[in-house]
């Protein structure tokens, strides 16, 4: 693969139609708080106490650098579609992904967190957020069943999933034909997160998600500590 990113318009042509993960180990930089993660689906790492860090997952300081509504752009959602956030933890994307997929979508927002599910509860409570279902979900298996969802987004998670390929490879037959899967992590450069070591360059997710047989590209963004890669439904299982 070549260092320069697809871009999405490009990469999405044949689709008709997102945690979010957390360190507990993270390297802030100045005027970022110093949490980034939003959940441990499939996590290697334990989040100690939720209620501590919330107020940093949802600091609108964030906005600035994690762009939301932008991350949820590139899902390209349309009106109707099932949407998961895998790893929603407090739920910072679920407001956009909601209205992303309208009034007859749903977002469903997993965590393998019970105290992040209260936390999720309690938003979507507030918000008014109907189409938008919590569940708790083992940290190997997404439970999704197959060819249910449009879109999967996973935020600052990736990195944290143990067998990570085997993951993919679920997160594929849970996708309908033209779904979309976007990985969002951070870039070896960013000042906040784990350690660089803990981290995962964009060409290793890459070639994760085609092992797991998945079409996969980088993603042309404007991000300053992330990148996105993208994973979609190849054009062989579209036709079966």
């Amino acid at each position: 693969m070549t260092p320069r990113a697809i871009p999405l318009l490009a990469l999405v042509t044949a689709l008709s139609t997102a945690c979010n993960g957390r360190s507990s180990q993270s390297e802030p930089g100045p005027a970022v708080p110093a949490a980034t993660h939003e959940a441990s689906s499939g996590s290697e790492h334990g989040f100690p106490d939720p209620q501590t860090y919330a107020h940093h997952l949802d600091d609108p300081a964030r906005d600035e650098w994690q762009r939301p509504k932008e991350v949820v752009e590139l899902l390209q959602c349309g009106q109707g579609m099932t949407a998961v956030d895998l790893g929603a933890g407090t739920g910072y994307f679920i407001r956009y992904l909601s209205e992303a997929v309208g009034a007859e979508g749903r977002v469903l927002a997993l965590d393998t967190e019970r105290s992040m599910i209260d936390l999720l509860v309690a938003r979507i409570e507030q918000e008014q957020l109907r189409n938008v279902r919590p569940d708790i979900v083992a940290p190997d298996d997404p439970a999704l069943a197959a060819r249910s969802v449009d879109r999967i987004l996973i935020v600052n998670t990736w990195h944290h999933i143990a067998e990570r390929v085997a993951y993919a490879e679920k997160l594929l037959a849970a996708l309908r034909p033209g779904g979309l899967l976007l990985i969002v992590d951070l870039t070896m450069e960013s000042p906040v997160g784990p350690p660089a070591h803990k981290r995962l360059t964009h060409d290793t997710v890459v070639h994760e998600l085609e092992a797991a047989g998945f079409s996969a590209q980088l993603v042309e963004e404007l991000l300053p500590y992330q990148y996105v890669v993208a994973g979609r439904v190849p054009q062989a299982d579209l036709i079966n």
